[in-house]
This record gives structure tokens, sequence and C-alpha cells, in this order.
């Protein structure tokens, strides 16, 4: 859509004056030094670079090893895009280590037009610069498009200035790189160990899944934040972890447990507590919350310790619909899967007994959303 960029020209901006170029990079410097979210820097370090070179946009593009790819999440106006790590104009910056900048990427054999032509925007002037970390390797590139100037063209002196740019955000994009590998292989442990314990009892990995994606919806409907329903949905995998001290003679019995059995079953809450409990990681803190209270009822007479009402962390109450609706809605070794209008009646006949009446509502109101993740994560898929 080349009347999008068109219009874009209209707003002819000049270069900054050295002095406006060093306040904008003071303004930056201890946002970019205190952030340690990824997502959140990588924005941050694009709206930067768009400022002191007066670019229309700028992408921070990220070396993923693995996939032999490069990818953005965070380009202004666009979701992430992944293209091949030898692709384009910044596949070429990072293959070789050198910056480039030309006057229009359409007459450049080397550009890649993919990229517009999924989002539907018209490139003309680019500036790639590598980003190096400590050891020099390149973790990524700066991409700038369009000159927002009458000269509409990058220059040398933009090329010296992003290029200052990158070497100093290098190190903080580093950091945030390792703390966002650490986290990402932190929750991969939490969700295998979640596994293991489902398979004692011989419930599937997609168990786990299922309770992880309905504990994030049914946080995200009673109006928690993106991020705190995403820690729900980590931790909530470890809810049963417990169960890795209770006798398979029990766990696998396919009739009714006796009060002996049953009372040897409900330690599992408490063991799963106790093994949780002395972490400082958030996500371990969440899950020992969880792994506590998910079988406390609102009317009090649930276990481990009876907790009534708000008395039991809104991490329990919520993760403990999720688990048994998944429950209900499962073959389980003592059982075949209830139909939906059974559960939508028990739901509605443990509101205020079992299930927070606040969150039940909730869920009836959104019962299709719910019964979407089961459909998604079968068993047999």
């Amino acid at each position: 859509m080349e009347n999008e960029y068109n219009l874009s020209l209209h707003k002819e901006k000049q270069d900054l004056s050295s002095d406006q170029l060093l306040q904008v990079i003071f303004d930056y410097a201890s946002k970019i030094a205190n952030e340690k979210d990824l997502d959140r820097l990588l924005m941050i370090m694009a709206d930067m670079g768009r400022e002191i070179v007066v670019a229309d946009r700028c992408t921070l593009w990220l070396v993923d090893q693995n996939k032999n790819e490069l990818w953005t999440k965070v380009a202004h106006k666009i979701d992430e895009i992944r293209i091949p790590s030898d692709s384009g104009l910044v596949g070429h910056a990072v293959q070789t280590g050198q910056p480039i900048y030309i006057d229009d990427a359409y007459g450049d054999e080397r550009f890649n037009a993919n990229v517009d032509k999924q989002t539907g925007y018209r490139t003309k002037a680019i500036l790639v610069i590598p980003i190096r970390n400590n050891d020099g390797e390149i973790v990524g590139a700066y991409q700038a498009i369009n000159k927002m100037t009458k000269a509409e063209k990058f220059s040398e002196k933009d090329l010296r200035t992003l290029t200052l740019a990158a070497s100093y955000t290098g190190k903080s994009l580093e950091s945030a790189l390792l703390a966002h590998e650490i986290e990402e292989t932190q929750k991969e442990i939490i969700f295998t160990m979640g596994e293991i314990g489902e398979s004692r009892s011989r419930e599937t990995g997609n168990h786990v899944k299922r309770v992880a994606e309905y504990s994030k919806l049914l946080a995200l409907l009673t109006g928690m934040s993106e991020t705190e329903a995403e820690l729900i949905k980590m931790a909530s995998p470890m809810h049963d972890i417990g169960k890795v001290a209770i006798p398979d003679s029990i766990l696998k019995k396919p009739g009714k447990l006796t009060k002996e059995e049953f009372d040897e079953m409900k330690t599992h809450a408490e063991v799963g507590y106790n093994l949780l409990k002395g972490s400082n990681r958030k996500i371990l803190r969440a899950a020992a919350v969880i792994a506590h209270e998910h079988h406390e009822k609102w009317n009090g007479q649930g276990y481990p310790n009876q907790l009534k009402g708000e008395e039991i962390h809104i991490y329990g109450r919520i993760t403990a619909i999720a688990d048994v609706f998944d429950a209900l809605a499962s073959d389980r070794v003592y059982k075949k899967a209830w139909d939906m209008e059974r559960i939508l009646n028990l739901f509605k006949d443990e509101k205020g007994e079992h299930f927070d009446p606040e969150l039940t509502d909730l869920f009836l109101e959104n019962f299709h959303s719910f019964v979407e993740i089961k459909d998604q994560y079968r068993d047999d898929s």
C-alpha cells in the first residue's frame, strides 16, 4: 500500500541536533538498563532507534539459532514475523556482519519483499546494523526503514549513530535474552514435572495442558493482567505434583477408594506444597499455593486445611474449577467422561458450595470457550 508510505512522507521531519540526540539517548539509557523483560526491551530499543535516525519505522530482529531463523515480535504496528536467517537485507547483514544502507530497497536484489506483502507497507530507504553480544557474536540487528526527512535517505551519520546505539544496547539485550532463556527453561521443567505427577495416575500430558489453558482463561475473565494470568498458566501444571508420594495401589485403583486410602490420597496437597514452598521463584511460589489449595472448597469442607471462601487464594480457586472441569470431561481410570449437560448441572449445583460463586458464573457464561480448549487438546491429539 504505497498510499500509507506516501502519507507518512507528508509528515516531514528534521534530523536531530547533537543536543537533541544526546537527550534522546539519555532518556532511553535508563529505560534500557533497567528493563529485564525481553519484549518490552525490544520495543524500547526499537523506539530509540526510530527516534535517533528519524525513521518511520524501526525493527529489532533476533537470531533464532535453533530454527535458523530471524524473528521480530515487536516491529512497529505488526505481529511476530519469522524469516530464514539468510533472507533479505537483514539476513545479509547478520551473515556478513556488515551494516547496510540503501536508498531504494526494491532496486536491491537482496531485498525480501515478503514482509511488505504481509504488512501492506512500502519500504524504500533501509538502514541495517548488526547487534553483537559481549563475545562479538551477532545476536540480532537493527533495521530502520524510510527516512522521514526531506532527503528521504539515510546517511553516514545515521549509520554511525545507529551503530553506537547497537553497541550500547547489545549488552542489555544479551542479559535480557539470557533471562528469557532461563525463564523458558524453568517453565519447561515445571511443565514436565507436572506431567510426571499426572502420568503416575495414568493422566496424559494433555491434562496439564488443558488445566493450564483453562486457568489462564478464567484468570483473564476475572480481569487479571496478561502477566498474572500467564503466571497462573505456568504454575497450574504443578497442582498435583504431590502425587509422586502416593502409592500406585491408590493412584491406579480402578474402584472407589476406602476412607483410609482417600485420607492418604489427600496428603498429596500438603506434599506438593512442601516440595515447592521453599523457592524464591515467583512461578514456584504460585505453584506451591495452587498445589496446597486447589482442593479447598468455598464452603470450608475441602482439604487439607478446610479454608473457606476468600481465605482460599484466588489461584487455588481458579485451578479448582479448571481441574474439576477437566476431570469430569475426561475419561479416568475409575470413570468415563461426563457429557457437557451433566457437567454444567454440577457446576450450577456446586456454585457457592465447592466453587467460588463469581468464578463459577464466569466459567458458565464462557463455557463454550473452555470446551474449545478441551477439544483443542484432546487426549487422542
